[in-house]
């Protein structure tokens, strides 16, 4: 094996081929059976590692390489650092044109445990079992054990599982979705069932009697497209001296040791008269700008996290001006002039067009936070004028340079990468 990919697989060649095994550390000779082909590039199986490579670890869960969740669980966690710090550089040079040989600051904690969210799938058939879907299928591994998930959120899952197994969890569940807050005290569980198989008071019931730590259940009629809700419909998280509302519907970050050390790193120094927060959310970072910033600007098209940020602003006396919109949108027209700009876009990414008008905007300084390489290499070759920017991308006239780099392991044992990078407006 040649060298590890972004998407978890490692990176040969035989017999004129290109072939991709997933489970592999460089340098280490396997034995893998293709499962499909495309011209010259083969995805394969692994069956066998004939000479594994000398950081090459015993994976600590019993599901490794079956359930899907992990990819990097044999390679121990400062190897993973460095691996996915190749990685970052490979793919934003190969699909980007940008070149960073200066450090990247790593920002990692505890590699177990750190979950703050989870979704199981719910094994319709006999014997009932949650799970995770194997990769790219929708078969659903039953699993007993789930090391990267927090102790709470561990304890909910074993008992529904022994729910599930002991035919005492309701009928037509598809998904379980469970959300701990902050102490990794109390959880919010979202679940969707085919539709209700009793009414929702008494289904209700059932999972408030077997997990009493529920602050808020939210249970979804998929036939119906009818949602019953029992309890405030939102956890409290605190971050930053800061409490956040954060709701069954809204996104937060999902590892629970890094939260402190990502809102302190994105928001440092960060001050002035106009603060633009684009993929808002709850207002994670928007509330600390508010502090120093004479105004700021939010943006973020889910409705249900714009009403918690309009909350969480509330709470700690700060007034925010904020959009319920896609980012894309909202830059197409506005007229602010920022002079700090934070953005914390889907795997998607900003997308080059939006990039470019980004760039138009002339903040002084950008900090993007992306959670896919090779989107973030495709919106910074726009934002710093490379060469591989599209051809149909005209301009922009105003071009950024890297001033800072960052990788959050936010996912440990995954393929993952947090990217922070700190962007300056070139003289």
């Amino acid at each position: 094996m040649e060298k590890l990919i972004y998407g978890g697989d490692g990176l040969a060649h035989a017999d004129g081929d290109t072939v991709f095994v997933p489970y592999v550390l460089p340098g280490e000779e396997v034995r893998a059976n293709a499962k499909s082909r495309k011209k010259k590039l083969v995805w394969a199986e692994l069956l066998e590692v004939t000479s594994p490579a000398k950081e090459r670890g015993k994976a600590k869960c019993a599901h490794f390489q079956k359930c899907g969740g992990c990819h990097y669980q044999h390679i121990p966690s400062e190897e993973q650092l460095r691996l996915k710090k190749e990685i970052l550089r490979e793919t934003l040079s190969r699909l980007g044109g940008i070149t960073w040989d200066s450090t990247i600051v790593e920002h990692s904690a505890v590699s177990y445990g750190y979950r703050n969210r989870a979704q199981w799938a719910v094994r319709g058939g006999m014997p009932r079992a949650l799970g995770y879907f194997l990769p790219e299928s929708s078969i659903i591994v039953p699993i007993d054990e789930c090391p990267v998930l927090s102790p709470r959120l561990a304890r909910t899952f074993a008992q529904l599982q022994d729910m599930a197994r002991s035919s005492t969890l309701p009928a037509g569940i598809q998904e379980i979705e469970a959300f701990a807050d902050s102490a990794d005290e109390k959880i919010a569980l979202n679940v969707a069932f085919e539709k209700f198989s009793k009414p929702a008071t008494e289904l209700a019931a059932t999972f408030r009697e077997a997990l009493p730590e529920i602050e808020s259940l939210l249970l979804l009629d998929q036939k119906k497209n009818r949602f019953e809700l029992t309890g405030p419909g939102y956890l409290t998280h605190e971050a930053g001296g800061f409490k956040y509302r954060v709701s069954h519907l809204s996104f937060f970050q999902v590892n629970r040791f890094l939260i402190e050390d990502l809102l302190k790193t994105v928001t440092a120094d960060a001050h002035g008269e106009l603060a633009l927060d684009l993929y808002s959310g709850v207002g994670f970072f928007t509330l600390p700008l508010a502090k120093t910033f004479r105004k700021v600007v939010s943006v973020d098209a889910n409705l249900a996290a714009t009403r918690d940020l309009y909350v969480n602003a509330e709470m700690v006396g700060v007034t925010i001006v904020s959009h319920n919109e896609h980012a894309e949108e909202f830059l197409k027209k506005t007229e602010e002039r920022p002079d700090f700009v934070i953005l914390d876009p889907p795997r998607a990414g900003l997308g080059a067009e939006a990039a470019g008008k980004l760039a138009e905007l002339g903040a002084k300084e950008i900090v993007y936070l992306s959670c896919d390489p090779s989107t973030l290499a495709r919106d910074l070759a726009v934002l710093m004028s490379s060469p591989r920017k599209p051809k149909e991308i005209i301009g922009p006239s105003v071009r950024y340079e890297i001033a800072e780099m960052h990788l959050f392991d936010l996912f440990p044992q995954t393929f993952h990468i947090e990217t922070l990078v700190r962007l300056r407006r070139a003289p």
